[in-house]
């Protein structure tokens, strides 16, 4: 039997576990997908990559800005916005890819990838158990947290029932409401445009974008140029159940081109196109984190706690740890600065 079953290997699940561990507990991540970070997420194609969540990070917090200076000394971040006015807020982004960040938050943790928890049951001997889809393993855990999206949380938790984790608890993770965005990844001819001076654009009022940037800006000597689009959460939101997604990304890049005045945008080399049905907490849990009230420790945390985007995770997966020393051994936690253990 393990200590703590971390589900979700985003940022706040890394820094929950991380955290966790550091005290002393036995940690295992569980996380559904085949990479590290979540929304923090690179895609490798056509002998480049792309960050197709979070483009970058902004930090506005003391926690967060330790956070980002141990990444800049380390090299694994960088400024992205060196030509804007001496006054913006820097923008940080990582050359290897945003993932790069995840990939460096969960050293020394074990991470169980591509395993989906099917479901989760109490046991007679007062523990958790965790049914996995692929390998049909199960996991014991004295305590349990569920870093993800809170509609999947809902569907974890729901067969247990409102008798074992509360009216008040199910209901309030059932108020949460994300709203959806659509990436659209493109690459161009290496040689034959004429790029624009600027990095990234937002919209403001768009029907169909929220933002672009050059994301082949970030790379060392990169290919090709490779623009990322996001949707606006309306545009995403009618097309969010299409299932051929190309359709949906040429729209955008011919949106693009017209209102940029960039004609050759909407006529890329390739086209990926990725959903991100869980993009923005559009109405979040107004707390840090959610924890149901059992005599087994169950907490939730994630970007819809009480912030947003990846400072807001981190900042919740912080607390949850906090959360689940409380309800266990009480062990000594380490101070927030805990980024000190990178000593590596």
């Amino acid at each position: 039997m393990i200590d703590v079953a971390v589900i979700g290997a985003g940022m706040a699940g890394l820094v929950c576990a991380q955290q966790l561990k550091q005290a002393g507990y036995s940690v295992l991540v569980v996380e559904k997908s085949r990479g590290l970070g979540g929304r923090v997420a690179t895609r490798r194609l056509h002998e480049t990559w792309a960050d197709h969540g979070a483009c970058y990070l902004k930090p506005q917090g003391e926690f967060f800005q330790e956070f980002v200076d141990l990444l800049r000394d380390r090299q694994i971040i960088t400024v992205w916005n060196h030509h804007e006015l001496p006054n913006a807020a820097p923008r940080y982004i990582a050359p290897a890819g945003m993932s790069a960040i995840a990939k460096f938050l969960a050293q020394g943790l074990d991470v169980f990838l591509n395993q989906r928890v099917m479901a989760i049951h109490p046991t007679p001997e007062n523990a958790w158990q965790l049914i996995l889809e692929s390998s049909h393993e199960e996991i014991t855990a004295k305590a349990i947290v569920l870093a993800i999206p809170a509609p999947q949380a809902v569907m974890l938790l729901e067969p247990l029932g409102e008798n074992l984790l509360g009216t008040d608890f199910l209901n309030n993770l059932r108020a949460v409401e994300f709203a959806p965005c659509i990436s659209a990844i493109a690459g161009y001819p290496a040689d034959s445009l004429l790029l624009p001076d600027w990095q990234a654009q937002s919209f403001t009022n768009d029907p169909i974008l929220g933002w672009i940037g050059l994301d082949s800006s970030k790379r060392p000597q990169p290919p090709q140029p490779v623009f990322v689009v996001q949707s606006s959460a309306k545009f995403a939101q009618q097309h969010l159940e299409t299932s051929d997604l190309q359709p949906v990304g040429q729209e955008m890049l011919q949106q693009a081109a017209q209102t940029l005045a960039l004609p050759w945008l909407e006529t890329p080399l390739w086209l990926q196109v990725h959903r991100w049905r869980y993009a923005f907490p559009s109405h979040p849990w107004p707390e840090t984190v959610l924890s149901a009230n059992t005599s087994l420790p169950l907490v939730c945390c994630g970007d819809w706690c009480g912030g947003n985007l990846v400072e807001g995770a981190m900042l919740s997966g912080l607390a949850a740890s906090v959360a689940i020393n409380h309800h266990l051994h009480q062990l000594t936690l380490t101070s927030v600065n805990f980024f000190k253990i990178f000593t590596f």
